[in-house]
């Protein structure tokens, strides 16, 4: 943790801040110790599942069926933020202005050396 230098653009993560990680009240810390023992008794409970050697049915998870529908169905858990605008529109909306831009100057600019003869027609039909 002493070799740790923080990034000039991005914040220092929770688990590294001193001050969230050594001065916690005893309220936090038990709050947290409880939390710890839930997480331990639902792994260990998820084991025994998995290692049941006469086990027939499926395990069902909880947390990974919830994970799987909301991948599945993004549109109702979707929030319109910043960020995805800025890539809605960089990666929606620049790349047509982007090619409209393109072909159409290209095209003006072969209109005008058709008009002033100085296309050099590669594959001629009438010579």
């Amino acid at each position: 943790m002493a070799d740790y230098q923080e990034a000039p653009l991005a914040t220092r993560p929770k688990t590294l801040d001193p001050n969230e990680y050594f001065n916690l009240s005893p309220e936090q810390r038990r709050a947290e110790e409880e939390r710890a023992a839930i997480r331990a008794n639902l792994k260990r409970q998820y084991q025994t599942q998995l290692n049941n050697p006469h086990r027939k049915e499926l395990i069902e998870d909880p947390a990974l069926t919830r994970w799987v529908y909301a991948r599945a169905n993004p549109y109702p858990y979707f929030k319109p933020t910043y960020k995805t605008s800025l890539l809605g529109t960089l990666f929606g909306v620049v790349p047509l202005f982007a090619l409209y831009y393109i072909f159409k100057t290209d095209r003006d600019r072969k209109e005008e050396q058709i008009k002033a003869g100085t296309l050099e027609r590669k594959f001629s039909l009438s010579s």
